[in-house]
This record gives structure tokens, C-alpha cells and sequence, in this order.
């Protein structure tokens, strides 16, 4: 069942109802300021931090769903509504909400007055507009009142919701004209406050939540817009909110439009007054005034669109499958820059409180976002990095506000370190930036400890080394890229967080999942080495590799597929031997990208393994058979009913690895059939069972062991969208950035016959055209370069050049 279609003309999702199966969202911004916002307008806004520096205050978890945002309620003649269903619920004669590229609009009518909403935030800036227009579509005039409302956070989003017997006491507003500031304890350390703004003369305000309300009163029985008349009330302790009254005469077909601006100022700590308890309102009302017109506005929302129309037009494809040039030309590749800017950190599924930006996770959002903004991902890289210790080991997480790793969660997760080698190989052969090997960096958030990008580089390749098990194969720490297979924490307390509690330093406990990754990355290392003149380097990483590789054929293959690990008694874990969790995905995923025993059959027999054990008709599970009773040597993902999360959920982020895997040995209908599965597009029209977004990948679909299965959950944040995003342009389409150019490798279904992609790569423009006259999955038989054919499969970078024609005949 559909709750919408796709407009892919205008880069939009349309949703035809607010009944969506659970809250559909969009995110506003680009760089600092950013928003989450409902099909219903819920959500919340931050600058930089979701959890430091919160603007607006939304409750998870909440009843009913989704309740809380950026809201406006009608009053005609004392029938109240809400023009974007929420808060009020009342039904609408006409409803549609359109997500685009950073930006939403929600229209709403009822008794023939329309409104229309559009909420984004404009480049460059530390604010939001929602731009309101009201149309009278009616023959008579009409009279009416329209009330804004939004409720401060007080800043720490997670002291917002647990230290009352503090906060109940420092709300403060101040009003002047039609602005409400708040300017929660700006009186003390804090020089940064939030307004809210229209650009009319107001009939009324209200900036207490009581007030405004009752205090008995939910979001859909407010006391103020149902008495049609606000109470002027100024918050004092308590609850801040920013509420406007607007009275409104339209005639017949007249329509009138408003701008309301929610912005975030920080003043220089000597100039943060006007006067006594007056805040310098300087920079808000530059900020009011810039935007105070429709002309302006609609100017800032056309560049927005332009920006975007930009950015997604380095890659794009041209195919008879419009699902698929859909995801890979506009939705797969805006939610890479989402992921790249928040990591995990806010959605509706992750607070903004619990986890900042993740240093593996935000290494993979890189993969997938380079192409985009180079040099912001260039200094992300440099973030990342100076979060990492000399030896190599790294800070799991660093909050984005003051860029210092996260002590509470601290380090010991091994796989960390090697994700840096994969984004800034990724990002050189993208940009030809070697130079940047030379960029100075610190060391564990020391300014004291400096070093270099390269040697960042070499501090992850020998932490693996030096940090090996009884087989010679790397030891997991806390846990590896699946958080919860904690084989060092045997957890018997409720409460005990599985990835903190107890040391983590076990010397006994290894993964196979760490061994493939460090044989895929390790290639990287030795190739950027070769590159740099640097071949010691590279013959000395090649030895270890081999090592590496013998130790995973000799202690990590278990007859048809490699193990996943070894416990902390050394008992093999995904082993036919093992009653439950015989065979996990990931070790099948990366020993195979790596090709370990490529040529001895493994990686096949692996892959035809996952096949047979673990697909289902929505996807690939983690692992089988599920664990069934909670295993204090295994950690967390014992803890899961079976179908769910890590126990043998449909984890989205490792089913592109098995797909890279199946290229690797020439197997395109099948890394195209694994890709399509999970691909939101495709499940559009079973909506009502995926439940979330079918424009944006989620995290996890239940598995074939779950109650529900085939309900998705965690949509957005994750690192789904990076993986699936390097899968489908560069090992299927095979459109591959190399640091002498442009590899074309495709790996493909026998059906398709022929494709085309334009690609913008270090300022050139590739026309590509792919031909497949023999039905073929893999093999390049004939390059062409504006006619002319060549003997490899680089496209070259030409400096004389601006574009290129490409003609790639495979066979």
C-alpha cells in the first residue's frame, strides 16, 4: 500500500496523508543549523550539536507519536485546525506534504482556506523559515486568526529532561515588537539565544507554555487558539515557548503570505548586552531584516534547490529502471549527506543525547558523501583523526561541538582505527590530493600531540599488528563493527552498559571480521604507498597481509564459510559446530571484498552459504540460527529476541558488503538482486509492512525469526546509506574513482544492455555509455575516449580538458 508517490522532476517525496505508518521525516540544513521535521511538522531543530545545543524541545517516545514541533492552528468563527494536521488532528478537506532537498512544504485546507508551508534553512545560515501562505479559495471573504507555536529547549537537551528542579526556574523570554527571544540563562555562562520572529504587526504573543495551553491541556485542546484570542502571557521559570497572533482579513481568491524565522545568535562574550538584562539583539535583527520579504525568501530557497541540483548532479545515471535512477540520483545520495552531517546523533530513532559523531561511523559516511564536498570531508577526516592515539587507537565517538573524543565511551572498539585508511584512500583518489598525507594533525585530542595524516595512516594499519590473538587474528576489544557481540564483557547485571562495562581488554577473544577488514584496507595502504614513492612501506604492509590472510585459511574458514570469531576462552563463534549463531553475515561480507581464498573457491562457497542459510524475501539476516536464550559470553546480541536488531535482524548496513563480495567474483544479477531488496524504492508499495520512509534506507528490517517480519526500524542515521550508495555506483555500475583517474569495472545482470552516467571527477565532466551487446555480468572488452579506442580500463585525468566522451563495450 502507498502513502504517497514520488515526484522525481522536483527531487520529492508526496505524501498524500498524515497517517503515514509511522512519522515521515526530512532534515533541514546543511552545515551548522539543522531540523528534523514530520510529514506532520513535529520534530526539532539544533545548531552544531543535538545535545548541547538544543533549540527546540521534542519528547520521544512520546503518546501520541510524533507530538510536538513547528505548529500553527487556525481559528474561523471558532472552528479550530490545523493546517498541517497536527497538532489538532482535525480531518482536512485536502492534505499533502512534499519533502525535498532540505527543504518541506505541507498544505493543508479546510472549508476553502488553504494553507501553505515551507520550512527550510536558508545556506550559510543559523536559522529556519517557514514561509506561511493563506489562500481564501472560497467566494465570500473570510476572517480568521492564525496562532504560531514552539516550545524552547533549554539548551542541554538531556539536562532539559531530567534536572526540573532546576530548570523549572530559569526559563526567561524577552519580547519586543513581533519577536520573542530566549534567552534561558544568557544571563549567566552562556552567550548564544533564540528567537522567534514574523515579519507583521501581531495581535497577541504568548511565551508560556501554561498559558497557552492550560495546564491540563495537550497540544490539540490548546486553551489560546480555541478562545481565539492570546493572553500576552511572558514566561518566567516554567516552560518557554514562542507563540504569535495573527488576526487575518482575505477576500475572495486573495491570498496573503507571512515569514516566520527561528534563529540561533551567539554574541562575543563583551558583547552579549544591550543594556542591563537587555540582550544584543544586533545580529537577530540583521537576520529578521534579510529575510523579512517573500521575494528574499523565495531567492534563498531557490538557491537551496540550486545547491542541491548541484551537488547531485557529479553522479548521475541515465537507465530503463526508473526505481533505480531515482535512488542513485537523487534519494541514496541526499541521505549520504545526512549521514555525513549528524553520523547518529539525531533522528527519530536516536535522541541527539546518547551518541555524537561516531568515529566508524562517520569514516563510512565518507565513502559515500567524497564526491559531493570534497573538502568537507577533507576536514571531517582531520576531525577524525585527531581523535586517534599515537598507538592507533581511537575514541569511539567525539561530541561535534568541541570536536574532543567521548571519555564516557571511550576506545577499545579494534575495528575503529582501520575505517580511517578506507575514507582517506577514498578521499585522495577522489580529489588527487596527496598533499594532504602532509597535513598536520594531533593526537588524542592533545594540541601538544602532533603528527601527520600519513602517519595516522601507518598508527591504524599496526594497531591491528599489535594487537593480535592466539590464531594471529585480530583481537575485537569491546566489540568490532557489530556493537553487540561483546565477547569482553560478561554482563550479568540489568543496566551495565554492554560496550562499557568491564575492561574490554581481553587477549584472547578474536575477529574474523577485523581480519577481512584489515586485508581490504591493508590493499589500500600498500597501493597508497606504491603511490607515494613510499614501496619499504608497502612491501613491509604486503608481508603482513599475506600473514594475515594464511591465518584466516588456516584458524577462520569452517568448511563453507568463515568463521565470525573466537570467544574469550577461545571457542569458535559462527560455526557449524555451534547450536545457535552457526553463520554470521559480515565475516562472509569483508573476507570476501577482501578475496581471501578467492582462488581456492572460498569466497564463493561463503556467498552461496549466505544464500542458502541466510537470505529471506526482504533481505539478507545477520546471522543463523537466531540465539534463542541470553549468552553472557556472547553480550548483546543474545539479548535481542530472536529477529530482531543484531540477533538475525535483516541489518541493511551489511547486506551491500555481501553484494561487493558477489562482484568480486563476477556475480552481477546477484549483487543487483541483493542491492534491490532492501532498496527503499522498490518497497514502496508495501509500505504499510516496511512502516518507514520508502525514499531513505533504515538501519534494520525484522528478520524471518521476528513476530513482525519485514517491519523496518532506524531509518536515516546510519551507515546504510554510505554502503549501498558505493555499492550500486561503483561495483555494479562500476564507475570507480582511481588515483590516475576514472576505473570503469562494472559488474552487472546479464539484462542489462545498456546505461549511462555522467560523472564530474576533479573538475571534468565523463560522459559514459555502457554497452553490454553480449549479455554479459563483468569483463571490459573495449574502452573508447572520444572515439579513440584505449588498452586500459583508467579513464585518465586530462588537464587540457574539461569533458570527456566515454565508450565502454563490455565482454
Amino acid at each position: 500500500m502507498k502513502f504517497g508517490y514520488f515526484d522525481d522532476l522536483n527531487k520529492e517525496y508526496v505524501i498524500t496523508t498524515p497517517k503515514t505508518p509511522y512519522p515521515w521525516i526530512n532534515y533541514l540544513g546543511t552545515e551548522d543549523y539543522f531540523g528534523i521535521i514530520s510529514n506532520t511538522a513535529g520534530g526539532y531543530s539544533f545548531y552544531k550539536d543535538a545535545k548541547l545545543r538544543r533549540i527546540l524541545r521534542y519528547r520521544y517516545n512520546n503518546i501520541p507519536i510524533d507530538n510536538g514541533g513547528r505548529y500553527f492552528y487556525i481559528n474561523e468563527k471558532g472552528n479550530v485546525w490545523s493546517p498541517t494536521y497536527m497538532p489538532i488532528k482535525k480531518e482536512l478537506d485536502k492534505y499533502e506534504c512534499r519533502h525535498g532537498m532540505g527543504y518541506t512544504k505541507i498544505t493543508g485546507e479546510l472549508n476553502q482556506l488553504e494553507s501553505n508551508i515551507t520550512y527550510f534553512v536558508p545556506l550559510k545560515e543559523s536559522c529556519e523559515i517557514y514561509k506561511v501562505t493563506l489562500k481564501n479559495n472560497s467566494t465570500q471573504k473570510k476572517s480568521f486568526s492564525i496562532f504560531s507555536y514552539l516550545e524552547f529547549c533549554l539548551w542541554d537537551a538531556q539536562d532539559d529532561m531530567t534536572n526540573f528542579q532546576r530548570n523549572l526556574n530559569t526559563g526567561e523570554v524577552e519580547i519586543e515588537d513581533s519577536v520573542i527571544y530566549h534567552k534561558t540563562e544568557y544571563r549567566e555562562r552562556r552567550n548564544h539565544y533564540a528567537f522567534y520572529s514574523v515579519n507583521s504587526k501581531i495581535d497577541g504573543f504568548d511565551s508560556d507554555r501554561d498559558s497557552f495551553l492550560g495546564l491540563y491541556n495537550g497540544l490539540n485542546e490548546a486553551s489560546v487558539p480555541l478562545q481565539g484570542k492570546a493572553n500576552n502571557s511572558i514566561a518566567s521559570g516554567w516552560h518557554p515557548i514562542a507563540s504569535h497572533q495573527l488576526n487575518v482579513e482575505l477576500d475572495s481568491k486573495e491570498e496573503k503570505t507571512f515569514i516566520f524565522i527561528l534563529g540561533y545568535v551567539e554574541n562575543n562574550k563583551d558583547d552579549k548586552w544591550e543594556s542591563l538584562n537587555v540582550i544584543n539583539k544586533t545580529k537577530a535583527k540583521l537576520l529578521i531584516n534579510k529575510y523579512s520579504t517573500k521575494e528574499y525568501v523565495d531567492n534563498a530557497l531557490k538557491d537551496l534547490k540550486n545547491y542541491w541540483n548541484n551537488l547531485l548532479g557529479i553522479y548521475n545515471l541515465e537507465h530503463d529502471d526508473e526505481k533505480l535512477t531515482r535512488m542513485v540520483n537523487i534519494w541514496n545520495a541526499y541521505q549520504c549527506m545526512v549521514t555525513f552531517n549528524l553520523s547518529r546523533s539525531a533522528s527519530y530513532f536516536e535522541s541527539g543525547i546518547g551518541r555524537g559523531m561516531g568515529f566508524r561511523d562517520s569514516n563510512q559516511d565518507i565513502l559515500g558523501f567524497v564526491h559531493q564536498i570534497p573538502n568537507r570531508a577533507r576536514e571531517r577526516l582531520i576531525d577524525l583523526a585527531n581523535t586517534q592515539f599515537r598507538d592507533g587507537s581511537t575514541y569511539h565517538q567525539y561530541q561535534p561541538l568541541n570536536k574532543k573524543g567521548n571519555a564516557e565511551i571511550g576506545g577499545n572498539f579494534k575495528d575503529d582505527p582501520l575505517w580511517l585508511i578506507l575514507s582517506v584512500t577514498a578521499y585522495i583518489k577522489e580529489t588527487g590530493d596527496f598533499e594532504f598525507l602532509n597535513e598536520e594533525t594531533i593526537f588524542g585530542s592533545d594540541p601538544n600531540e602532533k603528527g601527520t595524516m600519513f602517519e595516522h595512516l601507518t598508527a591504524s594499519f599496526n594497531h591491528v599488528l599489535n594487537n593480535l590473538g592466539p590464531h594471529k587474528l585480530p583481537l575485537i576489544g569491546r566489540a568490532d563493527w557489530n556493537d553487540c557481540l561483546n565477547l569482553n564483557c560478561f554482563s550479568e547485571e540489568p543496566g551495565e552498559s554492554f560496550q562499557t562495562f568491564g575492561s574490554g581488554e581481553g587477549k584472547i577473544a578474536e575477529s574474523l571480521f577485523i581480519a577481512g577488514q584489515f586485508v581490504l584496507s591493508g590493499k589500500e595502504y600498500i597501493e597508497l604507498c606504491k603511490e607515494i614513492g613510499n614501496f619499504k612501506e608497502a612491501e613491509r604492509a604486503q608481508k603482513h597481509i599475506d600473514d594475515m590472510i594464511n591465518a584466516v585459511k588456516e584458524y577462520g574458514w569452517d568448511g563453507e564459510w568463515y568463521l565470525r570469531a573466537y570467544d574469550a576462552f577461545g571457542n569458535k563463534i559462527g560455526s557449524n559446530e555451534n547450536e545457535e549463531g552457526k553463520i554470521f553475515i559480515e565475516s562472509q561480507g569483508f573476507c570476501g571484498m577482501a578475496g581471501i581464498g578467492k582462488d581456492e573457491g572460498l569466497v564463493k562457497k561463503s556467498l552461496d552459504s549466505v544464500k542458502k542459510y541466510l537470505d529471506t524475501y526482504y533481505g539478507i539476516v545477520l546471522n543463523q540460527p537466531a540465539f534463542t536464550k541470553y549468552d553472557k559470553n556472547l553480550g548483546e546480541i543474545t539479548s535481542y529476541p530472536p529477529g530482531y536488531k543484531e540477533n538475525a535482524g535483516i541489518f541493511c548496513h551489511n547486506n551491500p558488503w555481501i553484494a561487493c563480495a558477489e562482484t568480486v567474483i563476477g556475480r552481477g544479477e546477484r549483487a543487483f538482486e541483493i542491492w534491490r531488496k532492501i532498496s527503499p524504492a522498490y518497497l514502496e508499495d508495501i509500505s504499510e509492512i516496511h512502516k518507514t520512509e520508502p525514499y531513505v534506507y533504515a538501519q534494520m528490517i525484522t528478520g524471518k525469526d521476528a513476530v513482525h517480519h519485514g517491519q523496518a526500524k532506524n531509518s536515516w542515521l546510519t551507515g546504510t546509506a554510505s554502503w549501498n550508495f558505493i555499492t550500486i555506483t561503483q561495483y555494479i555500475l562500476g564507475i570507480k574513482p582511481h588515483y590516475k583517474g576514472l576505473m570503469i569495472d562494472p559488474c552487472i545482470p546479464k539484462s542489462w544492455k545498456k546505461y549511462k552516467i555522467t560523472r564530474i571527477f576533479r573538475d571534468i565532466k565523463y560522459n559514459i555509455e555502457i554497452l553490454n551487446p553480449n549479455g554479459v555480468e563483468k569483463g571490459v572488452k573495449e574502452v573508447y575516449i572520444n572515439n579513440k579506442q584505449i588498452s586500459d580500463n583508467i579513464i585518465p585525468v586530462y588537464d587540457d580538458r574539461s569533458e570527456i566522451n566515454v565508450k565502454v563495450i563490455m565482454g
